[in-house]
């Protein structure tokens, strides 16, 4: 990793991997991540050693990681992103605190994007989290189910016979195979999961919403998916910058 040195280190930690980018006010400059479960004050500060940053903004969903990615910074000025800081949307929920910051990170990236529409974010991680943003813009809610990874991992897991497989897009929905009939459910299955949730989300809002999706799997499952406009991978960290923007002026 070579050296950079810029205004803001945003982080992203969650429950598989942790995300690091730099950033100045005007776009991400680096990209870099580690395993959640590897997060230590010495790790974090050695994965990110050519780095240079004055300030941080950390959004987490593991508590036991806080402690060590805040000590990693030696003392720089961090803003841990909450419910509670400027955000750049409002939070109409009734109980803000329990918001995931990775879900909050999301509705800021989109907020005031599309003027006058309302925006489903749909986050492909360890869960698969859809986000309603409404045209205020203000976050209103969603939907949180089981990622794909918990789901074959659970089946492996659980079962004596079935082996642990790679999510791919299968040549046919008719396995001919344990683990041919395996990826056909899964990634059939997940699409149409996907499909009547947002359905549903449609059918109860005043008017249509535009669709983002983001996560690992994003790009697999949004594939030729008529109902997701656009597939954005680094949302997450454009909405950390937004909220460093917001709570660190120049």
């Amino acid at each position: 990793m070579s050296e950079v040195s810029a205004e803001f280190l945003l982080i992203n930690n969650n429950n598989t991997r942790t995300k690091f980018a730099l950033a100045n006010r005007d776009g991400l400059l680096a990209h870099e991540s580690m395993m959640s479960r590897d997060v230590t004050t010495e790790t974090v500060r050695a994965h990110l050693k050519p780095w240079n940053w004055d300030k941080v903004v950390l959004a987490s969903v593991v508590p036991a990681n806080v402690p060590a990615l805040k000590e990693a910074q030696g003392g720089k000025a961090i803003v841990e992103l909450s419910h509670t800081i400027a955000l750049g949307v409002e939070v109409d929920f009734p109980n803000p605190a329990t918001i995931g910051a990775d879900r909050l990170a999301n509705a800021a990236a989109v907020a005031g994007r599309y003027p006058g529409e309302a925006v489903i974010v749909v986050d492909f991680g360890t869960a698969v989290t859809f986000d309603i943003i409404d045209t205020r813009p203000a976050y209103v809610g969603g939907v949180i189910a089981p990622g794909l990874d918990a789901m074959r991992h659970y089946l492996h897991q659980r079962t004596a016979l079935l082996p642990e497989i790679e999510i791919v897009r299968p040549d046919s929905a008719i396995g001919k195979s344990t683990e041919g009939a395996m990826q056909a459910g899964a990634f059939h299955g997940y699409r149409g999961l996907v499909r009547e949730i947002l359905a549903q989300i449609q059918s109860e809002m005043e008017g249509s919403a535009k669709v983002i999706a983001t996560g690992g799997y994003a790009a697999l499952i949004a594939d030729e998916f008529a109902e997701i406009e656009s597939v954005e991978p680094l949302l997450t960290m454009h909405g950390l910058l937004k909220v460093a923007r917001l709570n660190f002026p120049s």
